[in-house]
């Protein structure tokens, strides 16, 4: 058959060398070649797992090289500035750019088509402001926590040692330190390399409670005290969810857990870690307040909330009717979208589960404005943070700060090889390969780190002063206008519903919000 047509070539090139060599003995040497690509062209013949290998022996191999490298191409030679996923080259080189305060400027002109449906933009003013840099913060602690923390209003987001190598995490640390923002611990624990650059945490609890469990996999109050009361930790985070994999706990493949990830997390070594997708501690929405509020008398009053991706609406509502029975109040919610992710996540959790951030922020903004304890809880939003306009954008839908890492990954050198599952990052961020991580640079990177939030913060204000505005409490919804299908825009609270102040509480609720208000719980989620 044609297919094997060079398979065929090969063997009837064999007898004819060794017809060849009486009269010409050099000839031999091409059995070097023809006798391996003839047993792997027999064992592809019957041996082969690969349907293809079996039809088309050795030159089937090609397909599947190319297809190995097939991103690559994709990423070096196909896609274009904008249609890069889940970050554009454009996104990326701007990160890259700061982050060694290198040229960020673009020349000729946008290169995105400013009349398409989704294009997000601000209206600038003829009469731009200075903004203060002490704008720059927020304080994060409502009435009933006792040590308030002056966060930065961009963030470290949540990346746990394991997912990431221990070089990646100092350095992120490190960078923290030198810019003066917080770092997220991600689920995997309070690791040396969290503590390693001085910068201040967020520790993160998980339905794993890493660092602070017992052996059985339960929550330990005296770990997690010894660990919570370090000077260097500003929050406690309990995270119910997330993006990448919502209802479905971690996932740290074997291939990551040495002996120092499973010494640290208190798991065994080589074997998958998978988080189990529920807290132990607390089953139903007033447990999830008592037992913040058993976090916060542990660490004397530090600032306390929870992190979750928006599923069923009715749940998180459940959570504000707790609020109002118990009187127990977060000091922050974190808002993870849909768009979220940094390690090993199920394809169909990932792709199809959970609330868009934009969507999610808006609704958690609501409901805590409809039950009028909005200024008293800050809101964090996670997903998709790279630019100022981002960060202006998700405080005007009603955040108060973000927090973002695949950007920050960006910054230690990350080039979106999508390997972080498989610990053969080439880079050595995502990996345990003690040999790859070694390629992180900790003085270097985190430099680099603190460079693009600094130049990020910096054009943050510098937009928020081009609208006019000298405060970032004054943005709204208002401020930001997005493309619609029929040739036109509209202002975000045009596209969006904004409850009334204590709306919820009224006789008189919108029927969008009205169903799921009627039917959330504080005694079950």
């Amino acid at each position: 058959m044609a297919r094997n047509i060079f398979f065929g070539i090969s063997v009837a090139g064999l007898l004819l060398i060794f017809l060849v060599q009486f009269f010409w003995p050099p000839v031999i040497h091409l059995l070097w070649v023809l006798i391996p690509y003839i047993l792997l062209g027999f064992y592809d013949m019957h041996f082969a797992h690969h349907n293809v290998l079996r039809n088309y022996p050795v030159i089937g191999h090609l397909r599947y090289a190319f297809e190995f490298i097939s991103p690559e191409i994709q990423q070096y030679f196909i896609e274009t500035n904008e249609s890069g996923r889940p970050y554009n080259r454009q996104q990326r080189n701007l990160v890259y750019a700061r982050a060694n305060r290198g040229l960020d400027t673009q020349p000729f002109g946008t290169q995105w088509d400013i009349t398409d449906v989704g294009y997000q933009r601000a209206s600038h003013s003829l009469a731009p402001k200075h903004v203060d840099p002490s704008k720059g913060r927020v304080l994060v602690g409502g009435p009933q926590c006792k040590k308030p923390y002056n966060a930065s209003r961009l963030n470290i987001s949540a990346m746990s040692f394991g997912a990431l190598s221990a070089n990646a995490i100092h350095a992120l640390n490190a960078g923290a330190k030198i810019g003066g923002f917080a770092h997220n611990t991600g689920e995997g624990g309070l690791s040396p390399y969290h503590l390693a650059g001085g910068g201040h945490i967020i520790w993160q609890i998980g339905t794993g409670y890493f660092g602070c469990r017992t052996a059985e996999g339960n929550f330990d109050p005296e770990k997690f005290k010894a660990a919570a009361n370090r000077d260097v930790v500003k929050m406690i985070e309990i995270k119910l969810s997330q993006g990448a994999k919502p209802a479905h706990g971690g996932v740290l493949p074997a291939a990551k857990v040495d002996e120092e990830i499973s010494k640290i997390r208190g798991v065994p070594m080589g074997k998958d870690v998978l988080s189990p997708p529920a807290h132990s501690a607390f089953s139903s929405p007033e447990g999830l307040l008592h037992f913040m509020e058993e976090l916060r008398n542990m660490t004397d009053g530090k600032p306390v909330g929870f992190k979750l991706c928006i599923g069923r609406r009715s749940e998180f509502m459940g959570i504000c009717k707790a609020i109002l029975k118990t009187g127990i109040q977060p000091d922050f919610i974190t808002v993870d979208g849909a768009e979220g992710g940094t390690g090993a996540a199920p394809l169909e959790f990932s792709n199809r589960l959970g609330v868009p951030i934009d969507e999610a922020l808006i609704f958690v903004h609501n409901c805590l404005v409809g039950i009028g304890l909005r200024k008293e809880i800050r809101i964090i939003a996670s997903g998709k943070v790279v630019t100022g306009f981002d960060l202006m954008e998700k405080i005007a839908l009603g955040a108060d700060m973000c927090n973002v890492a695949r950007p920050m990954m960006f910054a230690l050198g990350c080039i979106q090889s999508l390997r972080c599952n498989t610990n053969t990052c080439p880079t050595g961020i995502a990996t345990q390969d003690q040999t790859r991580a070694r390629a992180v640079d900790i003085p270097t990177r985190r430099e680099h780190v603190a460079n693009y939030h600094d130049a990020t913060i910096e054009s943050f204000r510098e937009l928020l002063g081009a609208i006019g505005l000298d405060d970032p409490e004054d943005l709204t919804p208002h401020h930001i206008f997005q493309r619609v299908a029929d040739h036109t825009e509209l202002s975000t609270d045009q596209i969006y519903e904004y409850l009334d102040e204590r709306e919820l509480l009224s006789d008189t609720i919108r029927p969008s919000y009205q169903n799921d208000w009627n039917s959330a719980r504080a005694e079950a989620f």
